[in-house]
């Protein structure tokens, strides 16, 4: 058995029916003609030979007695690949909009936790003759970077794939489940592992925290005063920041990634800076034209990774930043430059603090009151009148420069599809590949009906970023949505709470 950590845990315990913790993508193949009836065969077969090269794919939850501690994984020895790949057909027309209508709604559902937490879906039916992928993994298992092992598991340079050497032979215990005691002890001896590790941060902690304070400008009694100045750790109120619910809205789009690299250079700019201003200019757009823009500036939630240069374990390790979106800034050159010194600033803070973050820590008879309470936060709809910590969640996932192929199918796109929370209705997830920056965003279909208007923003905003470094007339072949353009909503019309 295998010990979640603390933090892999807390995607677990935080999960609810309205706030499924799951991540996945949507990639769209080019199937060979020949090949699309007997696709979805190919496509188990496939898989099925490659299963043991990720563990997510044969372990799965084995709970503690009364929730006591956190879970452990073991490893499944009867899998049902029925269950795990399924296949699916748009109706006709089969557009793209249907498409993502699709995902959306196979996003919205929860994973089965006495199974191993991983779905995958072949959708054909598309009117292009294109077939898609899509997946999802319990965040539980996996955060970005270990998703990339995931990826070249399952993912090949060439069309032909490459050779996998079958997995070794197994001995079975044909154990359903671990008896009490053995879980009991399990428990104990994990927590105080877990405890050990949280008590040797504290001299560390006081070390890091006090040459932080030292190091910086002011008195510490002006330092101290300017930490609990509400502006500084609260985000504005806007029409993201409520309780959610099940329903999702998915919407994909595309630019150049050469584009946005031309943004940066020029600018002096990293490239993750140009997605976020990028971001944060359709998110001004979308919202002054209903008078929802708040005065002040937005704040985004930043997932940014701590794990070690070569660490491919499969679990969570990650932080989040709060960054100030300069939504307040109306000229995008300025807002861009704004956006950017924010970002360095704060990459600079999570590197003075990134020795002192814990990723495991005890949990002891906590699960139950942590699920508890989790749920109690959704369905009182605390969200809607609390001060929200940030606006919306914008990630970075790194990508992959070449084509890929799975199960001898070219692969076009690779849309992230990632996780909305209550006061965070909106989840804007990039990943670059082959030359393309795909934006997935992923919403409560409740806070955002229209969400494929904020995608058009978003393309437009790319673009008026590209005019500032390219004064020329942008190619039309570089910019890529996965949905018809819907009719904007009328000016100055406000949504309903």
């Amino acid at each position: 058995m295998k010990h979640l950590s603390g933090m892999d845990a807390m995607f677990l315990h935080l999960e609810s029916a309205e706030m499924p913790m799951h991540v996945g993508s949507l990639q769209v193949l080019e199937v060979p003609e020949e090949r699309r009836e007997v696709f979805f065969d190919d496509v188990k077969t496939f898989v099925a030979e490659r299963m043991h090269l990720a563990s997510v794919f044969n372990r799965k939850l084995a709970n503690m007695p009364f929730d006591l501690s956190n879970p452990v994984w073991v490893d499944d020895e009867d899998i049902d690949l029925d269950h795990h790949i399924r296949h699916m057909t748009l109706p006709k027309p089969g557009s793209n909009r249907q498409l993502q209508q699709t995902v959306a709604r196979l996003h919205s559902s929860l994973l089965d936790r006495s199974r191993p937490l991983w779905e995958f879906y072949i959708i054909d039916g598309l009117k292009s003759g294109e077939v898609a992928f899509y997946s999802k993994l319990h965040h539980a298992a996996i955060d970005g970077q270990a998703g990339i092992e995931v990826g070249r598991a399952l993912f090949d340079t060439e069309p032909s794939g490459r050779k996998v050497r079958p997995p070794r032979a197994k001995m079975r215990r044909n154990q359903y489940q671990l008896g009490v005691a053995e879980l009991a002890a399990a428990a104990v001896r994990n927590t105080g592992e877990q405890a050990f590790k949280a008590l040797k941060l504290l001299p560390e902690m006081g070390r890091v925290s006090f040459n932080a304070l030292r190091g910086r400008e002011g008195s510490l009694l002006s330092q101290l005063g300017a930490l609990v100045q509400p502006e500084r750790w609260t985000a504005p109120r806007t029409p993201l920041n409520v309780a959610i619910t099940n329903q999702r809205s998915f919407a994909g789009r595309t630019v150049a990634l050469k584009e946005i690299k031309q943004i940066a250079k020029t600018l002096d700019v990293s490239l993750n800076d140009v997605v976020m201003a990028t971001v944060s200019g359709a998110l001004r757009n979308y919202l002054r034209d209903t008078d929802e823009l708040p005065e002040r500036s937005m704040h985004a939630a930043i997932p940014a990774s701590l794990r070690e240069s070569g660490d491919t374990s499969a679990n969570n390790q990650v932080s989040l930043m709060m960054v100030d979106l300069a939504t307040d800034e109306d000229d995008p050159a300025s807002r861009l430059q704004k956006i950017s010194a924010t970002m360095k600033r704060s990459k600079q803070s999570l590197n003075t603090f990134r020795s002192i973050l814990p990723t495991d820590f005890p949990v002891i008879a906590a699960p139950w009151l942590i699920s508890g309470m989790a749920s109690l936060y959704g369905r009182s709809r605390m969200a809607n009148w609390m001060p929200p910590l940030a606006n919306v969640i914008i990630s970075n996932v790194a990508g992959i420069p070449v084509p890929l192929y799975f199960a001898g199918a070219k692969i076009i796109s690779y849309y992230p599809v990632s996780i909305p929370c209550h006061g965070l209705a909106l989840n804007v997830t990039v990943a670059s590949y082959n030359g393309r920056m795909d934006y997935g965003l992923i919403a409560c279909r409740k806070a955002l009906p229209d969400l494929n208007e904020l995608g058009d923003y978003l393309l437009e905003e790319h673009q008026r970023l590209f005019q500032l470094v390219q004064p020329t007339e942008p190619d039309n072949n570089t910019v890529h949505k996965i949905t018809d353009k819907p009719a904007r909503l009328a000016p100055h019309t406000k949504r309903k709470a």
